[in-house]
């Protein structure tokens, strides 16, 4: 398991031109409970460059951070070492520019990390089965009991084992979350991405809550300083702080070596055209017009079939950043749009007596390609997939009552509610 860890922290390192140096700091201790704290970028607070003001995603530069972050996190503030939790920002607690975009970027920014660590589920079977370990952490980002967003549906499915931050803290419940971690008070790992305005809130609540009195950061520092505090025991914690000092190229990343393929099967190509009135053909009423709607599945999400924890696996994340590349010049969207990563996909498979995971991997796949082209990104969350009647509900969302006439769109579902 080691062997393949390191396989794919250097495959990052060749990525980003990452070369580990001695940290400042030793690694965090496994026999801590160990809160550390990822700033990812937003438009308030964020290094020069890292986020576009028109889209309020990341930028190229921002995408380069994540990389070179990930294996900084896992060498040098984790030793090495698997994560326990990793929770991020839900995204539609946190709309910004004039068009409230949601703020993908807290996710996009920790999710090069999830893919350095190790999880074991089993496939369909469920109990007794064997496990099989990938190299795929869950993202927990879905949203707690009672705390929805404006605007957004009610969760057919509550997680509370997959719970993400709320930018407002709403209810005090990124603090709940924290004393539930403080109170199991199991050793190791648990990261958390925000941004700066939600960090410090959690960080010093946290301090208050230990009564440590210890020194948290007041000001925001850059997306290059990782906090951690570190707890010990009840009455003993400390705060280490970690400046990774990157300096990312403002360019989209180039991977190393070709995206493997495989021989598919053809498929063979067909076209439907239809006039109202011919061939018992009948147009919708408001149907839209001169629409262009190209639709992508979600990369690799299984090691084998029916494994499942609601991302993809690390080939997953190689086929998304190929994703721009291999698109170029063969589509032309002008915005993109994805299901809500906060909606729980419900697994047969068993983790812990968990088998529910925050659905993030539609998101993510075609992430990449809106910040390489610079598209602003919207997600779908006025509806779940899981909604019986949700084939109706995307049909009238996309394809009538005018929003998405004269557009031409790119949308990352689910493949089986194409």
């Amino acid at each position: 398991m080691k062997i393949r860890i390191l396989c794919l922290v250097l495959a990052l390192a060749l990525l980003t031109g990452f070369s580990p140096s001695p940290s400042p700091t030793i690694p965090l201790s496994a026999k801590n409970v160990n809160l550390i704290f990822v700033i990812s970028p937003d438009l308030a607070f964020q290094t020069p460059g890292d986020v576009n003001p028109d889209t309020a995603n990341l930028t190229n530069q921002g995408l380069q951070r994540s990389l070179l972050l990930a294996g900084y996190l896992k060498q040098q503030v984790l030793g090495g070492k698997n994560v326990n939790r990793i929770y991020t920002l839900e995204p539609m607690t946190h709309l910004q520019t004039a068009k409230k975009l949601p703020d993908m970027a807290a996710m996009g920014f920790i999710q090069q990390f999830s893919m350095l660590n190790q999880i074991s589920l089993t496939a369909l079977g469920g109990y007794g089965s064997p496990f099989i370990t990938a190299n795929s952490y869950p993202l927990n980002a879905s949203y707690a009991p009672g705390f929805v967003p404006s605007g957004v549906v009610t969760p057919t499915l509550i997680c509370p084992g997959c719970q993400g931050l709320d930018f407002n803290d709403t209810g005090g419940k990124n603090e709940a979350l924290v004393a539930a971690i403080l109170e199991i008070n199991y050793p190791g790992y648990y990261v958390f991405s925000a941004p700066w305005e939600t960090t410090s809130t959690l960080m010093a609540n946290i301090n208050k809550k230990l009564g440590s009195n210890l020194t948290v950061p007041e000001t925001f520092q850059g997306s290059n300083y990782v906090y951690a505090i570190s707890v010990a025991s009840p009455k003993s914690a400390s705060l280490v702080t970690y400046n990774s000092n990157l300096k990312p190229s403002s360019t989209y990343p180039v991977l190393p070596s070709p995206v493997a393929s495989t021989k598919c099967i053809a498929q063979k190509p067909f076209s439907f055209s239809a006039t109202d009135g011919m061939n018992n053909a009948k147009i919708p009423a408001g149907a839209n017009t001169n629409e262009t709607f190209y639709m992508v599945r979600h990369a690799e999400a299984h090691p084998v079939v029916g494994w499942d924890n609601g991302s993809f696996v690390a080939a997953g994340q190689w086929r998304a950043l190929a994703l721009p590349n291999f698109l170029r010049g063969k589509i032309s969207p002008t915005e993109v749009y994805s299901i809500d990563p906060a909606q729980v996909t419900n697994a047969t498979q068993i983790i812990a007596g968990n088998s529910n995971f925050s659905y993030v991997r539609p998101s993510l796949t075609v992430e990449p390609y809106a910040i390489a082209n610079n598209l602003p990104f919207y997600l779908v969350s006025e509806f779940e997939i899981l909604n019986p009647n949700s084939p109706k509900l995307t049909s009238d969302k996309f394809f009538s009552g005018g929003a998405f006439s004269n557009k031409t769109v790119l949308l990352a579902w689910e493949h089986e509610h194409f």
